[in-house]
């Protein structure tokens, strides 16, 4: 693997330090007391809602850039576009609503056949 240039290198390591900023509060609040979720995910769909959000926090926390603005931004919307439809997922299995039954539907549509449009230009451009 080559090194990264340094304008790159300085690029991400400025990123991930944004990034542990942002997200030191959220950390010391779900450890408070040993409670493990946020205020209001005690319901089997809030909890549902906030498993989904670790899990792309945590795959965009950990994604390796690769210094291409284009594979990148793929990279990072990709498990963005994956929480979409598992919190959707979680709704239809929760909610009650028919508009908001309706939207996540569309949303689970819409966000797979992006993953699928994502997961095809990145096979195309030779990343994963």
């Amino acid at each position: 693997m080559k090194p990264l240039p340094l304008a790159c290198a300085l690029t991400m390591a400025a990123t991930l330090a944004g990034m542990l900023t942002l997200s030191a509060p959220a950390l010391a609040q779900s450890s408070h007391s040993g409670h493990g979720t946020a205020s209001g995910a005690a319901s089997p769909a809030g909890e549902a809602y906030m498993k989904s959000m670790k899990v792309m926090d945590n795959a965009m926390k950990t994604a390796t850039m690769t210094c291409d603005p284009d594979k990148d931004f793929i990279i990072m919307m990709k498990p963005h576009h994956q929480a979409a439809v598992e919190m959707a997922q979680a709704y239809l299995k929760y909610g009650k609503d028919p508009m908001v039954t309706k939207m996540a539907k569309d949303i689970i549509a819409s966000q797979n056949d992006e993953i699928a449009a994502m997961d095809k230009w990145m096979k195309e451009k030779g990343g994963k």
